[in-house]
């Protein structure tokens, strides 16, 4: 499996756990500095490698009065105060083309939504960065066909990819986890993420806004170590 560098920390099967984490979308600023804070504090006592994770603004939400975040600009600036504060690489959504090269002034890795995980345009874009980039397998895909994503970015001449397994839909407003994807898409050649708490999404379930089981994170997390990611 290919290694794959991001800031200090060095990512691939037989390198330490990698934590993602921070607020799914930029709330305000003291907030989301405070949770950097805190998350940097808990890996550096674990001597645990940390990426910080934060959504300038999530264009994919249910409704149309749902909150999105600060934006490109704002949002930006934000994580590029973490970044320089704390030490730590940072890594944001890109949902078009026209975002990626503001974000790639900031962002260590450019993450790919799972449901544009097909757009070539958007892969090959941020693949010409030159900086990592994380695709999430849509949950509409099995983790074979991840492959023509990893296509997609390399052909645009750049290896730093990681994958991302988010769960996979189940009927209506509910998602699964088949951990069997973790290794099937290691075979891909690069290092594999699971999303624990988007996996537990249960999509649009709340009606206007997506619904959640919170208490099978820890579990799915663990799960997920086991399996490889």
């Amino acid at each position: 499996m290919k290694e794959v560098r991001v800031g200090k920390w060095i990512l691939g099967a037989a390198r330490p756990l990698v934590l993602v984490a921070g607020p799914c979308v930029i709330e305000d600023e003291s907030t989301t500095v405070a949770i950097a804070r805190e998350l940097v504090e808990i890996t550096g006592r674990l001597r645990m490698p940390f990426v910080f994770k934060a959504s300038y603004d999530k264009a994919n939400r249910t409704s149309i009065g749902s909150y999105r975040g600060p934006g490109l600009e704002k949002g930006l600036d934000l994580l590029d105060f973490i970044r320089n504060r704390f030490q730590v690489p940072v890594l944001s959504d890109v949902h078009q083309v026209s975002e990626i090269e503001p974000a790639s002034k900031v962002l260590d890795i450019l993450q790919i939504p799972a449901f544009l995980c097909r757009q070539t345009d958007l892969l090959t874009a941020a693949d010409r960065t030159g900086l990592t980039v994380n695709i999430k397998k849509g949950q509409f895909l099995s983790p074979g066909d991840m492959r023509y994503a990893v296509e997609k970015v390399v052909a645009a001449g750049n290896e730093n990819i990681l994958l991302t397994e988010r769960g996979t839909t189940f009927g209506y407003n509910n998602l699964v986890v088949d951990f069997r994807a973790i290794p099937l898409m290691g075979l891909l050649g690069y290092p594999v993420i699971f999303d624990a708490t988007h996996s537990v999404q249960l999509p649009g379930g709340g009606g206007m806004v997506s619904g959640g089981n919170r208490e099978f994170v820890p579990v799915l997390a663990k799960a997920a170590v086991a399996a490889g990611a």
